[in-house]
């Protein structure tokens, strides 16, 4: 074959399969046995399905018989959910100072969470300056803290290291994307339904009030009232 050749990977079906015998498996996944493949064909015409050669580095080759277009079909749904379900892995990135007070601590620990529950990768970075250089078990001690305080959702997957000025963790989330992404999903839902009932609950009592209410009686007009002030009654 020239070289840089295009090598099929489609199915040999029918007519297509060139050998005198084949080791034929039945629609239901039951062994017939080798067969030659000119009685094979008669079967699959008979049964309304096609022998199609699912084994060719068999000896012989192995076929059954099926319904090669449902097969296709149901295959092509198959690798089309396989790639909706696959993510791309995403590597979010959170920055601290080493002398970080701990307001902002526990503002970027928030983002930390989030970031880790919706199933994303957190590249953690210290960033040292002047003098802090000399001191990086303080970056240390403090990404160990975060660790520490995140386990439950993430795990360190890349230990600290030093970088130039800076020290680097990178913490992994517990769960998978798409596990992350059906229990959010499901969370939001859930306030959203907490949301609907405390809404309908705060207009069945309004309702409620206003039909305990007394009603005010219905003035009645005067004729004078209906009356064209110009017209004499």
């Amino acid at each position: 074959m020239p070289s840089g050749g295009h090598i099929s990977t489609e199915l040999r079906i029918n007519d297509r399969i060139r050998v005198s015998e084949v080791r034929l498996v039945g629609p239901n996944g039951e062994t017939v046995g080798i067969v030659p493949t000119d009685q094979a064909l008669k079967l699959a015409q008979e049964a309304d399905l096609d022998l199609v050669e699912i084994a060719p580095q068999g000896k012989p080759p192995v076929c059954k018989l099926m319904d090669y277009g449902k097969f296709k079909y149901e295959n092509a749904q198959k690798a089309r959910e396989a790639r909706r379900n696959q993510t791309n892995v995403i590597i979010k990135e959170m920055k601290l100072r080493p002398k970080i007070d701990q307001h902002d601590y526990e503002t970027k620990k928030g983002h930390v969470v989030r970031f880790l529950r919706a199933g994303d990768k957190v590249k953690i970075t210290i960033m040292f300056r002047g003098r802090e250089q000399h001191r990086p078990e303080l970056g240390f001690r403090l990404l160990q803290r975060l660790a520490e305080d995140v386990a439950e959702l993430g795990f360190v997957e890349s230990s600290p290291k030093q970088d130039g000025r800076n020290m680097i963790m990178v913490l992994g989330p517990n769960r998978k994307k798409a596990e992350a992404k059906v229990e959010l999903k499901a969370e939001k839902e859930t306030r959203r339904a907490e949301r609907d009932a405390a809404e309908a609950e705060e207009r069945a009592e309004r309702t409620a009030a206003q039909g305990s209410a007394p009603v005010a009686p219905k003035k009645e007009r005067g004729r004078s009232e209906n009356l064209d002030p110009e017209i004499e009654a």
